[in-house]
């Protein structure tokens, strides 16, 4: 079935989506601004807590593509890349250490919407799917009367990989025409649109199912692909410059979403979530880019959490937290179905002593993981694993010849993770060098394990448009 026959055979009628193309493109001529008052009102614990016994709260769950952590100001980046996210931040809730589970996209969210592993998603090679025995958000918020929506710009999240699964539309948003100040830097790219299609496809969604319950997932590229324009090209021309400028300008493109949920008078009401799948190298260790290792740079990654009401002042979460734990955390906090048997550990009670000055201390290990063949066809596996637990970073990489070398960081004193302290920390590295061994020895939660896909070569043709390299 063609992508468009796909569409209109979903719940949501085709010109929704048409009026989203259109919208996109008219938004790369036509700046429109105002600005609405935040009318959400002030909020304490109290508030928090009663979320649990209200039935109107929607949630919008932005995923931003490639988005590390310490590039954001709001995590103490010098340079001020993130005024969007930083004011949401300063208003709700931003968790501090929160850890992806890989750094490559698809293991990664895998990860994220399933609450498990990646030892036990088994979605840790190119032709892995979802299994459909895996109960994602989607089909909690589904049942629970949610209208489901998801629009994606990265092919690692396709239906075909089992993504799909609860949601009442999951499409790819089309790409529009770009306009001419807009730029691109990354060399391996050939993809077309850029975020606004998703943005203006969120928006149209908006106006057309506003007053409904509903729960929208964007999946955003744009830093991904390195896009900036003239308003954002604020900190050079370098690689990591043009990255910091790609940031800026993802914050530029969401407060117009942002602004029309004021307009409309949707925070009162919404729960906006904003994630990551990975963060990005910057030759730290003499590599660039990710889906190779998973050291702090492409794991360490944000959680920002908006809520119905503005909390002053808004409120950390130190402790370590994961993508796992994501929806534990949201499911609680709307007083939804849990996930059962996964990794995931709701962080509502963490919010809650935070917002009332009280100490957490929720420490647990945190696990990344990514198969360094899953691009290839080969059976064979070269796990790297790293391990998080309290502060130390413990991480395995495989050697050509086989075996591993390891590496243990002291995060309370090397910020960057950068200095080996292995052979002074023997004990240290043979204790997380176990938990490692421990985490491997999972097999799949699955029945037969996770799904193997025949991926054609017009799918493959559009993953190779990211710039990844596969068969």
């Amino acid at each position: 079935m063609s992508q468009l026959g796909r569409i209109l055979s979903q719940s949501w009628p085709w010109y929704t989506m048409a009026a989203m193309v259109v919208a996109a493109y008219l938004s790369t001529i036509v700046e429109i601004r105002w600005a609405p008052q935040d009318s959400r009102p002030e909020g304490s614990a109290d508030e928090i807590a009663a979320l649990q016994n209200r039935d109107d709260i929607n949630v919008l769950f932005i995923l931003i593509d490639t988005l590390r952590a310490d590039h954001l100001s709001g995590w103490g980046y010098e340079r001020e890349t993130s005024p969007f996210l930083d004011a949401l931040a300063d208003q709700g809730v931003r968790f501090n250490r929160n850890i992806a589970q890989s750094s490559w996209t698809k293991c990664s969210m895998a990860s994220l919407w399933s609450g498990l592993y990646p030892s036990k998603t088994g979605v840790t090679r190119f032709d892995d799917a979802l299994s459909e025995e895996a109960l994602l958000p989607a089909e909690i918020l589904k049942e629970a009367g949610f209208r489901t929506a998801g629009l994606f710009r990265n092919g690692w999240v396709e239906s075909y990989f089992g993504f799909d699964q609860g949601f009442d539309v999951y499409a790819k948003p089309i790409g529009a025409p770009v306009e001419a100040s807009l730029k691109r830097e990354n060399p391996t790219l050939s993809e077309s649109g850029t975020d606004l299609a998703a943005i203006e496809g969120a928006i149209e969604f908006l106006r057309i199912y506003g007053d409904e319950r509903w729960f929208l997932y964007l999946h955003l590229m744009d830093i991904h692909e390195y896009t900036y324009d003239e308003d954002s090209a604020a900190f050079g021309t370098r690689f990591e410059d043009i990255y910091d400028n790609a940031i800026l300008r993802t914050n530029f493109v969401l407060e117009r979403l942002y602004e029309y949920m004021k307009k409309s008078g949707q925070l009162e009401n919404t729960i906006i979530v904003i994630a990551s799948d990975h963060g990005e190298a910057f030759s730290e260790r003499g590599y660039e880019g990710h889906a190779r290792y998973v050291y702090k740079e492409t794991t360490h990654v944000p959680w920002i959490i908006s809520l119905p009401v503005k909390l002053q002042p808004g409120v950390v979460v130190d402790h370590v937290t994961r993508n796992v734990d994501i929806w534990p955390t949201l499911l609680d906090l709307l007083g939804l179905p849990p996930m059962q048997d996964v990794d995931g550990q709701s962080q509502r009670e963490a919010i809650l002593a935070a917002a009332r000055g009280e100490k957490t201390a929720q420490d647990g290990a945190a696990y990344a993981h990514l198969d360094r063949t899953w691009g290839g066809l080969s059976d064979q596996q070269a796990d790297t694993v790293s391990v998080l637990d309290g502060r130390y970073r413990y991480v395995r990489n495989p050697l050509e010849r086989g075996g591993y070398n390891e590496e243990l960081f002291d995060t309370s004193r090397d910020a960057d993770e950068l200095e080996d302290i292995g052979a002074q920390e023997s004990d240290i590295t043979a204790r997380l060098r176990k938990m490692a061994d421990e985490y491997l020895d999972h097999e799949p939660s699955w029945k037969g394990g996770a799904p193997q896909l025949e991926i054609d070569e017009i799918q493959l043709q559009q993953l190779r448009a990211l710039g990844y390299k596969v068969p």
